[in-house]
């Protein structure tokens, strides 16, 4: 499948093994994906995300996955449904921190014997990758873009779609700018 991404695409993934190892994280997510993606400049994915207001707002986005990781990948969805069974999880959080140090729970293992060589991909990660495929198909596009990685992160459940639409982009919203409204009017 890797033959069929674009240049575009291939650089996106390079990156998110980048920030994988740079975290010192045992394998690459979704969230690595998206993170890599923030970074791109000149591609179909990085006009995308201009065009829906994220371009100025990437450090917000990168906070918001920063907050998720020390909530040891929960989104507000679960931390929400857990709140709901008596569980606090900003406490629980809290705890973790005061024994083990900021970030305990994030699986972040950055300074602390960084591996190096090859990177496993995370289940989600894989799908994201897979969901790009189907984005492309979908859309009749030969290639396999940014822009596919990007509407696979927004189609998946997960941290990185919740993220991306609480700051405005959603599969919709991306389907339009990328495809237009697709909408025909009679006039």
């Amino acid at each position: 499948m890797f033959e069929r991404f674009t240049k575009d695409a291939r650089a996106v993934v390079k990156e998110a093994v980048r920030e994988s190892e740079e975290a010192g994280a045992p394998s690459v997510t979704a969230e690595h994906l998206l993170l890599a993606l923030l970074e791109r400049e000149g591609s179909r994915g990085s006009f995308a995300l201009s065009a829906l207001g994220l371009g100025e707002r990437r450090e917000s986005v990168r906070a918001a996955l920063e907050e998720a990781r020390r909530r040891a990948g929960l989104t507000q969805a679960e931390t929400e449904a857990l709140a709901g069974l008596g569980i606090d999880v900003s406490e629980i959080v809290a705890r973790v921190e005061v024994v083990h140090g900021v970030g305990a729970m994030s699986g972040d293992r950055r300074g602390r014997g960084r591996r190096s060589g090859h990177r496993p991909f995370a289940r989600d990660a894989k799908e994201a990758l897979t969901g790009a495929l189907r984005a492309a198909t979908a859309h009749r596009d030969r290639a396999i873009g940014d822009e596919h990685l990007l509407l696979a992160l927004t189609a998946r459940p997960g941290v990185p779609a919740e993220v991306l639409a609480d700051h405005g982009v959603t599969y919709a919203s991306l389907t339009r700018v990328l495809y237009g409204g697709g909408e025909a009017k009679a006039g």
